[in-house]
């Protein structure tokens, strides 16, 4: 009787399991700061604060900004959500699935692309990734910016 009952738990623990907070995610804040090839990226996370996390992204050739990105992620009644909003476009959702002290993936299986953006804390570099159906993985990795 005691197996079947330890083994009902077990089975039904993944249901009771903690929905993640924004607080599994404050890893990421910071400046941040890498190259590819020509191109300066810069990736800024402010700490979580009143159930927010603003951010934004830039990449930068020479004296022409090439790409920008306003980015959030907010604890709403949904959970944890990140929006990004490329070239100050309207925000597009991705909720948080999974949050380690080391790793966060958000989802939008409806958008086109991506349809996962994935941040990692991997030797001391921030990285994030893009993963969709019917396109490559995409993947930049930043350092912190010493003040």
């Amino acid at each position: 009787m005691v197996a079947k009952l330890i083994l009902v738990l077990l089975i039904a623990l993944p249901i009771f399991a903690a929905e993640p907070t924004i607080n599994d995610v404050a890893w990421m804040a910071g400046h941040w700061s890498g190259r590819s090839g020509e191109i300066q990226m810069e990736e800024v996370w402010l700490a979580p604060s009143g159930g927010l996390m603003t951010g934004m992204h830039r990449d930068v050739k020479g004296e022409r900004t090439l790409f920008f990105e306003f980015l959030r992620i907010e604890a709403t009644k949904d959970g944890v959500v990140y929006f990004a909003q490329p070239k100050g476009n309207p925000p597009t959702p991705f909720k948080l699935v999974e949050a380690s002290a080391t790793r966060a993936v958000f989802a939008n299986p409806e958008h086109d692309y991506p349809q996962r953006i994935i941040y990692s804390l991997r030797d001391g570099q921030l990285c994030a990734r893009t993963e969709g159906e019917g396109h490559a993985a995409e993947e930049w990795c930043w350092s912190r910016v010493k003040t």
